[in-house]
Parts: C-alpha cells; structure tokens; sequence
C-alpha cells in the first residue's frame, strides 16, 4: 500500500508513514476539535508536492473556509486558488441528493485519474438530509467511492452528543464505510482546562497507533500530535524469534509452507503473537502438515 504524507505533524507515525492513497479517511471531532484544520493540512501537503486540491465544502462558504486557512497562517492558499491548483466545491445549501447523485459524478468524469487530493467538509448534511438509514448508507458510500476515482479523500464528520460516544446515527455509517477513521477528542478537564486526544480508531491495509496521543492546535503549523508512545509500534523481537525456531524445525514441514511462513513473518509485530506462545503455535503448524 502506497503511503502519503498526511501533512499533520506527527500523524504520520501513527498510521506507520502516512495515510494510504486512494484510500477514503474520516475525521470525526465535536465543533472546535480542528477537523476542518486537519482537512485544509491534508489539501496544503499535497499542493506543495505538487498535487493538485480539492475543497468539497457541505457547510461554510468558500470564502470563510479561506479567512480561517489564512488565519492559521496559510496565507499562500490565495495564490494556489488563483494559479487553479486548488479548486473550490461549494455545496452549501444544495439538496444533497440531487448534488451527489447528478453533479458529483460529473466532476468525477472530468478529473477521474487525476491523483488529486480531495477533502469534504463535513459529511454531517448529508447524513442529515435524509432520516432513511439506507439512503444515507447510499449516499454516502456512492460519495466516497466516486471521490476516490479522483485521488485520496479526507471527509469530516460531526461528533454530537457526549464525547468519545461514537454509537450515533451520523457516525456509524461513515465510520463503517471509511477506510480510515480518526477521532478527534476536545475534553474539559473539572479543573476547567481542555485536553485533546487523537486515536485511530481503523486503518484498512494498514498498521496503525491502537492508543490515544495528545494532540493540540498551533496557529501557523495547525493540528500537532505528539507520537511518543511506548505502544506505538510494536517491536519485532517475537516474529524474529519465531524465524529461527522455524529454521529449527525446517525439516518438520513441507518447504513450501516453510517459506510462505518466513514471508509473513516480515509483516508481522510483537502484538499479533499476544494471545499465543509461540511453542504452541509451532507444534500446531507441524501437526499440521505432518502427515503431507
């Protein structure tokens, strides 16, 4: 799986080098999480490694989503609009439906292939637009799939409710059908400050961080995470350790099985073996095949 740079300091470890591309990625968070920071971060990395950009806006007015950009110090985000490397999709306001099913893949015809990056902010409209939870489940998988025909997508998406509860109609469906989805957690502590913790809840096709980190929002750089964490990817020493027990057993399984064991060992890490010993799991494989 090819990895792009997510453009978040310090995201990037956390999804073991970056977000996959051509894939579909959702970031939920309560107002104020910095989801909309994050998407313009993922649209800035990509323009300055010369794809080209696309602003999907479900909500906020072109105009305001760039006051903030400017705001958090993007100033240049002006001049790629003007050279038409980043191109502006304001949908605010639209009737959904008709706007995904009859203009969306009119676009997607005309930019199909283009390995562009694409955000859409937020997904919560759509969900909105309609109480049917198959028509939703429709809409926003007919979304995703077409957007990826273009390149790789970051959606955003609404937290309502008491944070850290995921269980609500406007999450499950896109947390389902994302490829990726990260959340975004804006907690007031009792003492009366605000801590925020980032936590990737799936990464398709991808080891990712299974922890929370501290994140926080800096004007000028946006969203910063801080990856430190013991946890964070697991050591080799366990496959590593299997290898030679399997060098040890070579003669005990057909060779074919042998190598193909050694194949997948290189893709493996120290929590994958957590709920097995490695003896046991080394008898199992020679009864196995004992008899081939």
């Amino acid at each position: 799986m090819n990895k792009i740079k997510s453009g978040v300091y310090g995201l990037n470890a956390l999804l073991d080098g970056g977000i996959n591309e051509n894939s579909a990625t959702v970031v939920i968070g309560c107002s104020g999480a910095g989801k909309t920071t994050l998407a313009t971060q993922f649209i800035r990395r990509g323009l300055e490694m010369g794809q080209e950009g696309i602003f999907v806006s479900l909500d906020e007015n072109k105009e305001q989503i760039i006051k903030e950009a400017i705001q958090m110090g993007w100033k240049k985000i002006v001049d790629y609009i003007d050279e038409e490397k980043l191109v502006f999709i304001d949908a605010s306001g639209h009737e959904f439906s008709a706007f995904i099913k009859k203009e969306l893949p009119s676009f997607v015809a005309d930019w199909k292939g283009a390995n562009a990056r694409i955000s859409i902010d937020p997904l919560t409209p759509v969900m909105w637009s309609t109480s049917d939870r198959y028509e939703q489940r429709e809409l926003i998988g007919f979304m995703l799939k077409e957007t990826r025909k273009v390149g790789t997508v970051l959606a955003t998406l609404e937290e309502h409710g008491m944070a850290g509860d995921l269980s609500g109609n406007e999450t499950v469906i896109p947390m389902y059908l994302a490829d990726c989805v990260i959340h975004l957690k804006s907690i007031h502590s009792p003492e009366g400050g605000l801590q925020r913790r980032l936590k990737i809840l799936k990464c398709r096709s991808s080891r990712h961080s299974k922890t929370e980190h501290q994140y926080a929002i800096v004007k000028g750089l946006g969203i910063v995470v801080d990856p430190d964490n013991s946890s964070l990817m697991p050591s080799r020493d366990v496959p590593d350790k299997f290898r030679k027990v399997l060098e040890e057993k070579k003669g005990s399984i057909p060779n074919r099985v042998y190598l193909r064991l050694v194949e997948i060992m290189e893709d493996l890490r120290d929590d994958d073996f957590s709920d097995i010993k490695l003896d046991t799991l080394m008898r199992e494989i020679i009864a196995e095949y004992q008899n081939d």
